[in-house]
């Protein structure tokens, strides 16, 4: 019978650090993998934008190629700074959206739309300007700022100096 304090040499040689950066490792490669996927969506959008191009043009779909090459070019961004950060950076995914949006807008026309979705498309780029707004003010937590811990600080130091004051 084995003792309980030893374990199966298997569970010894795995270390997590090695389970974590083999991971890690799939993980970009399944990110490099939507890259290259990405990248061949971008060419054949680049190739029928510029079919869209010849008579009889069509500005609606011109503009609605153009804008969609736009949004592919963000994801891709988007996926490149994930790749050299380890992050999604939410400012580049709050412009993709915001593109997203007004592409649609665009295509479809503003006054083909319902009141009611034009409303709701208004109150969701307002959401979306405020997050682009509100990330500047955000401390960049991947960086190893841990807001919470600041606060925790703050309020530590302030009780500390009214405690003292106090008596």
């Amino acid at each position: 019978m084995q003792n309980s304090n030893s374990s199966p040499s298997w569970i010894k040689t795995l270390n997590r650090s090695h389970l974590v950066r083999a991971l890690e490792t799939v993980q970009d490669g399944i990110v490099i993998s939507l890259c290259i996927g990405l990248f061949c969506v971008m060419v054949i959008q680049l190739r029928e934008m510029f079919i869209s191009l010849l008579p009889p043009l069509n500005f609606r779909e011109v503009t609605a190629d153009i804008l969609f090459s736009l949004i592919l070019v963000e994801l891709f961004r988007l996926l490149i700074i994930y790749l050299q950060e380890q992050r999604v950076s939410i400012g580049v995914a709050v412009e993709v959206a915001i593109v997203s949006v007004l592409r649609e807008v665009i295509v479809r026309g503003v006054l083909e739309v319902e009141w009611t979705q034009v409303l709701a498309t208004c109150a969701f780029l307002l959401v979306m300007a405020v997050l682009l707004i509100v990330r500047v003010w955000l401390p960049p937590t991947f960086s190893g700022v841990d807001p919470e811990r600041r606060i925790t600080e703050n309020y530590q130091v302030n009780k500390e100096k009214i405690t003292m004051n106090g008596h």
